[in-house]
């Protein structure tokens, strides 16, 4: 039985981490049983979250969980699509995960109401001051990264091209290659949900909010694949 680690329900997500509900989602769409455990960071074997417990074999990544599934278990998510599809799928996963990923950080992490009501709760108890500490510490990560020079209007502008680029490949299919969902699907879903969450008051979700194929898209999903309730 293979064993996903995650946080949780959260904010109104399956988990406030986009690549654990991508993993998740994965795993459903596959049809493979499994147990779902909470977990930190320092408990995983390169120190982020999500990881897989399967036998023997503890793995993190969720590209390279994917790739597992295939190789263990005979699971191909895109076996439907052609070479074309598959790249241009990857291209879209990149932009999710290495662009649009830091503007969620910046809107629940920089913007003080949202961090008081969100990843501060990832801290327990702590002092009040000792997550500022935290805070400063991920603000110190988006200056370098390069997303914390920017104002709220700029990190919308970003989001918005992302969002738009994503709404135009999926225009009015139901999954964005078709009939079929795939694995990019799964990506899609997870980005964009956390992106637009009315948990948190942001500028990337007034602007994930201006693309109504994607709002209708997150909830067909969301409907497939999870319970109405997924958090307090």
């Amino acid at each position: 039985m293979i064993t996903l680690y995650g946080f949780g329900p959260l904010f109104g997500l399956p988990d406030p981490s986009p690549f654990v509900i991508k993993t998740m989602t994965q795993l459903k769409m596959a049809g493979l049983p499994f147990n779902f455990e909470r977990a930190r960071p320092p408990e995983a074997p390169k120190g982020k979250i999500p990881f897989i417990r399967d036998g023997d074999l503890v793995l993190g990544d969720s590209v390279f969980i994917l790739d597992h599934l295939k190789q263990a278990h005979g699971v191909d998510l895109d076996a439907h699509l052609t070479p074309a599809q598959r790249s241009v799928g990857w291209a879209m996963e990149r932009m999710l995960e290495d662009h649009l990923y830091w503007a969620i950080i910046h809107a629940r992490w920089a913007i003080d109401e949202n961090f008081d009501k969100g990843p501060a709760q990832f801290f327990g108890e702590a002092p009040k001051e000792a997550k500022r500490e935290f805070q400063a510490g991920m603000k110190r990560t988006l200056q370098g990264q390069g997303f914390g020079r920017h104002d709220d209007a700029e990190i919308a502008d970003l989001a918005s091209r992302d969002f738009a680029a994503a709404s135009e490949l999926l225009g009015d299919k139901p999954y964005l290659f078709g009939q079929e969902p795939c694995s990019m699907d799964a990506t899609l879903f997870a980005f964009a949900a956390s992106a637009a969450t009315p948990f948190f008051d942001s500028s990337i979700r007034q602007a994930a909010e201006r693309y109504p194929n994607l709002v209708d898209y997150q909830w067909r999903m969301m409907d497939r694949y999870y319970e109405p309730a997924l958090a307090e």
